[in-house]
Parts: structure tokens; C-alpha cells; sequence
């Protein structure tokens, strides 16, 4: 097997994925983003330079979703991160999605907004960005109230997103107080093996977060 992972360990999404990897302890060759000669490599399998990239025997894999898929069907282990039950399956899916588009991307961007020029800037957009923040937290809330993890009774795929969304979503825009089902979930994300250790890895490049990175985590 060679399996070659294309990331940076302070990327949120980098972190999805080797929340994936590290779940079920499957081996693999970390290309790190920060050396240029990775970077250079990288560039000449994908364009668009959005990492993390797969690469698996010298097949290209895109999009960390579909990453952890590619990792759940040629990779099985003792955690199911697509549920077997089809409604479930379906469910960690949907969960998926909702934290990349609802969570992930207006965190991302009031970081994008705070690396512009401030003649740049776009305070509409990143209005928009902590509306859209707020109504996630509320419904997050009331859905995880009585919830261990996000679908089912197991740490699915939706976790792997929610994990680094909420860890960075609340450096950016911080949780309320009153939200305590989801802050709960929060800090059980943040208690996980799999992120714990992904956390820890990226400890060290807290610098590059424009926002200023809180100590508290």
C-alpha cells in the first residue's frame, strides 16, 4: 500500500481528514504542505491547490469528503464512519454537508476577510458570514440535546467535520454560553483520540491564525 496524504496540520480540513485516518489507525506518508517541494508536487497533481489530496498508489483523491470515503470503502476498520444502516448513511451525509457549508465556510470567511488588504475588505460579507454562524449554533443546539455524537449512537463522518468547524468556528465567532448541548459536543470533539492528537500536531502553527488563537483549547 502506499498511501500519500498532500496536507497542512492547521487546516481545518486537513484535520478532517486525518481524523478519518487516525479513527481507524490506517498507515500512511503525511506530505507536508509546509515544505516546497511538496507544495511544488502538489501543485502539478491539482491546480486548484486546495488540500488535502489522496493519493493512493497513484490515484488522485479530491475533496476530504470523498477522501473518507474512498478511505471507508478501500480501507474498512472497526469504526464505521459511513453508518451501515442506509438512513443513517444518508443522515452522517447530510450532517457532513451542513457542517462544511454551514459551519466551515462563514468561519472561513472572516479568516479569508482578516488576510485581505483592509482597503479589501468586505464587512457585508462577513456579516453575513456571523448571521449565518448564529442561526447553525442555534439549530446545533437544539439537535444535540440528548446526543452523543452527531448521528446515531456512533462517531461518524459528520463528527470528522464537525470537529475542526466548531474548534475553529469558535476561535472566530464564539459560541454562546447559552448554547450548552452544543458547546458540550464541542468539548467531547475536542476529548476524541483522532482530533485530539490533530489539535496537538497543529499546536505549533497557532501563529498563522489572523484572528489571534485563544490558549483556552
Amino acid at each position: 500500500m502506499t498511501l500519500e496524504l498532500f496536507a497542512h496540520p492547521f487546516s481545518s480540513y486537513c484535520q478532517k481528514a486525518l481524523i478519518a485516518l487516525y479513527e481507524n489507525d490506517i498507515p500512511f506518508t503525511y506530505r507536508m504542505m509546509e515544505d516546497p517541494r511538496v507544495a511544488e508536487e502538489f501543485a502539478s497533481l491539482w491546480p486548484i491547490r486546495k488540500f488535502p489530496l489522496l493519493r493512493d498508489d497513484g490515484r488522485v483523491i479530491l475533496e476530504t469528503t470523498i477522501i473518507i470515503e474512498h478511505l471507508h470503502v478501500r480501507y474498512p476498520g472497526p469504526v464505521r464512519l459511513i453508518p451501515d444502516d442506509p438512513d443513517l448513511a444518508v443522515e452522517a451525509r447530510m450532517l457532513d454537508r451542513f457542517f462544511d457549508n454551514y459551519v466551515m465556510t462563514p468561519q472561513g470567511k472572516f479568516v479569508a476577510d482578516a488576510l485581505r488588504p483592509p482597503e479589501s475588505r468586505d464587512p457585508y460579507g462577513v456579516e453575513e458570514a456571523r448571521r449565518m454562524l448564529d442561526t447553525s449554533y442555534a439549530w446545533l443546539d437544539q439537535r444535540m440535546q440528548g446526543r452523543t455524537w452527531a448521528v446515531g449512537d456512533s462517531f461518524t463522518l459528520a463528527d470528522c467535520a464537525a470537529a475542526p468547524s466548531l474548534f475553529y468556528a469558535d476561535w472566530t465567532h464564539r459560541i454562546p454560553d447559552r448554547y450548552q448541548h452544543l458547546t458540550a459536543y464541542r468539548a467531547r470533539l475536542l476529548q476524541r483520540p483522532s482530533f485530539a492528537r490533530a489539535v496537538e500536531e497543529a499546536r505549533r502553527f497557532r501563529h498563522y491564525f489572523p484572528l489571534g488563537a485563544p490558549d483556552r483549547d
